[in-house]
């Protein structure tokens, strides 16, 4: 499939680039990468600790792909640190938008258009993919974001977050490193949700863009269904008690959306 033709537009109010979160995915990067290349944005990704040979594969391809930066971080910290570490980074450089994509090809890249252009138009507004699963998603999966959805539409009292867990999102940077300055976040697989309810409580909303998620066969997942499965209920049963602190003001948007 043909990807769409980007309008790049990097000004000094909108200066955007990607982060992709790396833990051994030494076979499934470079692939990522030469697509994202065709965009002419920078990319950061970020090492969490991961085994040599895909260490050495990113050494490679930052020496073939000029806009690719690598950060490594001594140890395995989970996703949500490695994207925090890499939003970090972008924010020293001056950038106002990130990008954040998956290192193991479950995204469809062809999209990377829409998301920029709508981006552009609400700049304030995480971005956000909607996903469109075919049949390789596994059932645990696909009903734990069931159970996810339900959580979450409790605890923003809205039903305007129509995924939390997708890895594909645009995040205003600024906004953003706020957030994570003044509150903790999920280090790990609970990264996305945690972020994108918060960012909510705070005033910024999510816009959603249906897009194509696969899970390859052979495909490289850390997700760990017991530990991750827990850590991500232990989230929501901090967000149920957090929420009450935010209540007057989502009482209020909800009352202005009705």
């Amino acid at each position: 499939m043909q990807q769409r033709q980007l309008n790049v537009i990097n000004t000094d109010d909108y200066r955007l680039c990607f982060i992709i979160p790396c833990y051994n995915h030494g076979v499934t990067i470079g692939n990522v990468l030469k697509r994202l290349n065709a965009t002419s944005y920078p990319c950061f990704v970020v090492d969490d600790g991961s085994d040599k040979s895909t260490k050495e594969e990113l050494e490679l391809l930052a020496q073939q792909f000029h806009q690719v930066h690598i950060l490594t971080l001594p140890t395995n910290q989970g996703k949500g640190a490695a994207v925090i570490a890499g939003m970090r980074a972008a924010y020293e450089k001056k950038f106002t938008h990130v990008l954040q994509v998956d290192a193991d090809e479950q995204h469809d890249l062809n999209d990377i258009a829409k998301f920029i252009e709508l981006s552009q138009n609400q700049p304030r507004c995480l971005i956000s993919g909607q996903p469109i699963y075919d049949r390789s998603i596994p059932k645990s999966r696909l009903y734990g974001r069931y159970i996810t959805h339900f959580w979450v539409t409790l605890e923003t009292l809205s039903r305007s977050l129509k995924d939390s867990m997708c890895g594909f999102r645009i995040y205003p940077l600024k906004e953003t490193i706020q957030l994570v300055n003044s509150v903790p976040i999920g280090r790990r697989m609970d990264f996305d949700t945690d972020i994108m309810v918060k960012l909510y409580w705070t005033g910024i909303d999510s816009l959603f863009i249906p897009t194509k998620v696969i899970y390859p066969n052979n495909g490289i997942s850390h997700f760990n269904i017991l530990k991750d499965n827990l850590r991500i209920s232990w989230m929501h049963t901090k967000l149920c008690f957090s929420m009450l602190r935010h209540l007057p003001y989502l009482l209020r948007k909800r009352k202005n959306n009705d």
